[in-house]
């Protein structure tokens, strides 16, 4: 029986060497390319077409949110498990609504990783219970449901605004225009009903879109 083929992506070698050793102990998988950041994860795709991508959704620069969504719009049949340290709904409901297949957090015993990877294969949504709780949570809460309202472009350009990304950068790295750049910030304001660009910045961080700076100790 031929190996299911396995692209990993996480811009730590040492976590992609964690990867590559609980993997390739795995009957029936093979490790057949690695990359570091969402463009080379796009890139190497293309050259080696894994039957099933495991990712990180925090990658420098350009998140694997990104990724995904890139990904998916060259081969709407790739399958994608994300692994990652986020457990809050954000995260997770966006990597599936840009088509993840499944989403794993690293606090899961390192065993769910395969059985997703493996029920993915099997054209199975696979999502860990530390994440459904988490959505169920924020659902009876009735928290999340503005950002469900952006689109995964529009979150990832909010994320990107919110970690300090100049326009300029951020149309470079997503392959569009300014103007497309500027009318999504207007967008995203818009849409969330804030005014001003802290307001913006404040959602981020409290939905996990990014990560509040750590305050100073006196």
């Amino acid at each position: 029986m031929t190996d299911h083929r396995v692209m990993i992506v996480d811009d730590h070698p040492v976590v992609r060497e964690g990867y590559r050793r609980l993997i390739d102990l795995q009957p029936g998988l093979s490790i057949v390319s690695e990359a570091e950041d969402a463009r080379g994860a796009y890139i190497r795709f293309r050259e080696t077409s894994p039957d099933v991508v495991v990712m990180d959704v925090t990658l420098n620069g350009v998140s694997g949110i990104e990724a995904i969504r890139h990904i998916r719009q060259y081969d709407e049949s790739a399958l994608i498990v994300v692994f990652t340290m986020h457990q809050g709904s954000a995260f997770a409901l966006k990597s599936i609504e840009a088509g993840a297949a499944g989403y794993v957090t690293k606090s899961s015993d390192p065993e769910n990783l395969i059985k997703a990877i493996f029920g993915v294969l099997e054209g199975r949504t696979v999502i860990s219970p530390d994440v459904i709780e988490s959505i169920a949570q924020d659902r009876i809460a009735g928290a999340g449901n503005r950002l469900d309202d952006l689109t995964t472009r529009q979150t990832e350009i909010l994320r990107l605004l919110a970690s300090g990304w100049p326009v300029e950068k951020i149309a470079e790295a997503l392959s569009i225009s300014l103007k497309t750049v500027r009318n999504n910030h207007y967008q995203i304001k818009s849409v969330l009903g804030l005014e001003t660009d802290a307001q913006m910045v404040w959602f981020a961080w409290e939905t996990g879109l990014v990560q509040a700076p750590l305050e100073e100790k006196a």
